[in-house]
């Protein structure tokens, strides 16, 4: 099979880099997969997102995990990914946030010309569909729908008034390139009539309408990649396995890795791009010694502070909760609204923890339901949760090979709290969070607070606290870095260095995690990458 690109990987990024190169009929366009189609119920139902996430049968999701952590008292964290086109954005919580645009300019700052603020705001306005219309911020054309929340719950409007008695701003859009503040976040979410309430992946935006209809872009699923080939130091083409049998793509112009922040490296080591001493080790044979392959990891870690609640007005587990959620099924498949189109984390919050620093540090997501372990322990009853998330981990870690085997998890090491200022990002968060959810809003909601959360804690029980139960929000970026320095892996084009015809694009190209969700940024990554890939600029 003879393509002028092999793309591999369909999530966010390869979704939207496969519709976007196949939009020249002249070009022909391969996307490898290795899960299914991405079109089944418990996608396309935000509420159903419970089912997945939590990795039960790993429906749509790799479910990995980390090696043990030191920080987090030998745990190992959990690491779930979508395996299903349209990735991550298939089971995420759909919220749309891009950042500040101090992220973007830092990234300008590194080396990384064309990635600052104002250059990469109009592949965010190319790729959105945005519910309140188009301005000098926002797009109304582009095939990302992008929602008010259907029905958001009293209780997260109320979350929203506590923080204001405590003199925090109410802010209606956190896609400006401002972020702090509170309020409602806007999501992923259909809101034309067709299919309004419905999930709107990566895949449901930019994939699916075209993917039957373009004779030059040819889609495969259940096609796990298993090396690149290559012609000395050019990348020819991508062995995948397809129904136990491996198959090879090969690649006119060029291969792009678009596995995500785990499988793009994991993909470079198993080729022979990498550490070299760690490729022979594990008896690969070194096409290119690139030491930056895998380093430089970085990923959100998270908090979370709950109650149990009186309140019936959200999410629970019991007799009547599954009374109310068929009723609310019925509601959403009638006209896209009701409880089960919800995002979960409804209440959205960003906050400096010291006040002069320029920009947010910490983000709050404010779960309508009890939240514990990534959904993996349930508890009976109502109640609510909110999670406190460091912005800018100073921690950096890595991914690695755990075996020569592409069918192999890989090595997933984030060192959690390796760095001590980690820690007291997040202790000052939590302090500030459980302060604004004792506030009189949030009064009637509260009934019993878990975990053993208490007042006046000290510093050190915070920290017992956290190191016991924080894990990751589902933010890892930066094992493919860019820059211009020597350990970078690709340039500021996503070329991988020292190699041709092969480039990475997706969020493992993040040199430093932006301040927020990561969704929207790696499909902004990807609309510039077509650009750079068919030499255009936007307008």
């Amino acid at each position: 099979m003879d393509f002028d690109y092999v793309i591999v990987g369909g999530g966010s990024a390869g979704s939207t880099l496969a519709a976007r190169l196949s939009e020249d009929p002249n070009a022909t366009v391969c996307l490898l997969e290795a899960g299914g189609r991405g079109d089944g119920i418990l996608i396309r139902a935000p509420a159903a997102v419970v089912a997945m996430l939590p990795g039960h049968g790993r429906i749509n999701n790799w479910a990995f995990e980390t090696v043990p952590q030191p920080g987090l008292k030998g745990r190992r964290g959990y690491q779930p990914r979508g395996r299903v086109l349209g990735g991550s954005s298939a089971i995420n919580a759909m919220l749309y946030i891009r950042g500040h645009r101090s992220d973007y300019d830092h990234w300008a700052d590194l080396g990384n010309d064309g990635w600052d603020w104002a250059s990469v705001l109009p592949y965010f306005r190319r790729a959105e569909n945005n519910q309140r219309g188009g301005d000098d911020v926002h797009g109304d054309r582009g095939p990302l729908q992008v929602s008010d929340q259907k029905s958001p719950r009293p209780i997260s409007h109320a979350f929203v008034e506590a923080a204001e008695q405590l003199q925090y701003r109410r802010r209606a859009d956190f896609n400006t390139g401002e972020t702090e503040g509170f309020g409602l976040y806007q999501v992923t979410q259909f809101h034309d009539p067709a299919r309004n309430g419905e999930r709107c992946s990566a895949a449901a935006a930019y994939l699916h309408p075209v993917m039957d209809r373009r004779p030059n872009l040819t889609v495969l699923t259940k096609a796990q990649a298993r090396r690149i080939r290559f012609d000395g130091k050019r990348a020819t083409g991508v062995v995948f396995r397809r129904s136990g049998v491996d198959e090879t793509a090969t690649a006119r112009r060029e291969v792009i890795l678009c596995g995500g922040t785990f499988a793009s490296p994991q993909l470079l080591q198993l080729s022979g791009v990498g550490r070299g001493d760690d490729l022979r080790r594990h008896g690969i044979e070194v096409v290119h010694d690139l030491p930056g392959v895998g380093q430089n990891l970085q990923d959100h870690l998270d908090f979370i502070l709950a109650w149990s609640s009186k309140d019936t007005d959200n999410f629970g587990i019991g007799a009547r909760a599954t009374v109310d959620l068929m009723r609310h099924i019925l509601q959403w498949r009638k006209d896209g609204t009701g409880m089960f189109a919800t995002p979960y984390a409804e209440g959205a919050g960003f906050l400096r923890t010291d006040r002069s620093l320029a920009a947010p540090d910490v983000q709050l997501h404010f779960v309508i339901s009890v939240v514990d372990d990534h959904a993996r322990k349930l508890h009976l009853g109502h109640g609510f949760s909110c999670h406190v998330c460091a912005l800018h981990p100073h921690s950096r870690g890595e991914v690695f090979l755990q075996s020569a085997d592409p069918a192999a998890a890989p090595g997933i090491d984030p060192r959690f709290l390796s760095d001590e200022r980690d820690l007291r990002t997040l202790i000052a968060g939590a302090r500030i969070t459980r302060d604004i959810l004792m506030t009189e809003p949030m009064a009637k909601y509260r009934h019993r607070e878990l975990f053993g959360v208490r007042d006046g804690m000290s510093d050190a029980q915070w920290e017992d606290h956290i190191r016991s139960r924080a894990d990751t929000i589902y933010h890892p970026v930066g094992t493919c870095r860019m820059g211009v320095d020597e350990t970078a892996v690709v340039d500021p084009e996503l070329r991988v260095r020292g190699l041709d015809g092969l480039r990475v694009v997706d969020a493992s190209v993040m040199p430093t995690l932006t301040g927020g969700n990561t969704n929207a940024p790696t499909i902004m990554i990807a609309e510039k990458a077509a650009d750079l890939i068919r030499g255009e600029r936007a307008a």
